[in-house]
């Protein structure tokens, strides 16, 4: 019998954190035996940064221009060997497969072009069934669900999607569009809504209204990151917090986290908000941070 893999797909606005979530829980995973792969869905290219020290991995999207191969069909590119697993697949923490799809070059190309290639091309090389891998995690930028970006929504390459965000407007706003895209796929065997993970950032810290948020769109927050100094000194030092400090509170938080998503059971397709239930949303956030800024200022 075939062993299933457990693919998970991270999606949010861009700085929200979900390359941090990501990365800690693929050292939760590694550091539990399970052979992990992350990839890099992000034209930045630097999901995988805090499993490889900050040391910089080639692309996919590099890799084929360098060989002046981009505009190879996959059928070529692997029949005749123009690419090879160890050129765009690197290692990390504790083993951790590091794939990068990478973006296109500036003002030309389609900037999610790099997800489907990188997908398509990892299937072909075997990579999927070879490598005997218990759990694959797509670190996806989310500010806009189109093109290949929407890729694991449409392919229901994951089986549950999570969105990352803070009580920010603009974030939330970004996780109502990925509801959308989640919506829009759900009927064609598009991966389901498996939760929103609420990651501290920005002006205010306020569980309640991104809660709100989730039972809104049907969904819940399976669980929350708080703003921590490990989380901060992990970044500055390219680590995860599994890696720098694995016995501190931030690291046991993250080892839940994982947990709650590997066992989840509970994915749904959204309901997104109309565009009048998010502009009350956005008043009812817009009050909240003057609240909190005349706190803070006395």
């Amino acid at each position: 019998m075939e062993k299933e893999i457990r693919q998970i797909a991270f999606y949010g606005k861009g700085g929200i954190g979900k390359s941090t979530v990501a990365s800690n829980l693929a050292a939760v995973y590694a550091e539990r035996g399970l052979n992990t792969m992350v990839i890099g869905c992000d034209p930045k290219a630097d999901c995988t940064r805090n499993l490889r020290g900050d040391v910089d991995i080639p692309t996919v999207l590099d890799v084929l221009r360098e060989k002046g191969v981009a505009k190879l069909g996959l059928t070529e590119l692997v029949g005749g060997k123009q690419v090879d697993m160890d050129e765009i697949v690197y290692k990390g923490y504790k083993g951790i497969l590091c794939v990068e799809a990478g973006g296109p070059e500036p003002a030309v190309g389609c900037a999610g072009r790099g997800v489907i290639v990188v997908v398509d091309l990892l299937k072909r090389l075997g990579l999927y069934d070879g490598f005997d891998l218990d759990v694959i995690i797509y670190d996806v930028l989310g500010d806009i669900v189109c093109g290949g970006f929407g890729l694991p929504l449409r392919r229901g390459l994951a089986d549950d999607v999570f969105i990352v965000t803070s009580a920010d407007y603009l974030a939330i706003y970004a996780a109502n569009n990925i509801c959308k895209g989640i919506y829009r796929h759900a009927n064609r065997e598009g991966s389901p809504l498996g939760g929103i993970v609420y990651n501290v950032r920005g002006a205010i810290d306020d569980l309640a209204l991104v809660e709100e948020f989730a039972q809104s769109v049907g969904s819940k927050v399976i669980g929350a990151i708080p703003n921590d100094q490990t989380i901060m000194e992990g970044e500055l030092y390219a680590k995860t917090t599994i890696g720098l400090n694995s016995n501190s509170k931030i690291a046991d938080m993250f080892r839940d986290l994982a947990t709650r998503i590997y066992e989840n059971k509970e994915a749904v397709s959204p309901t997104p908000l109309s565009k009048e239930e998010l502009a009350g949303l956005a008043q009812r956030i817009r009050q909240k941070t003057r609240e909190e800024h005349l706190i803070g200022g006395g």
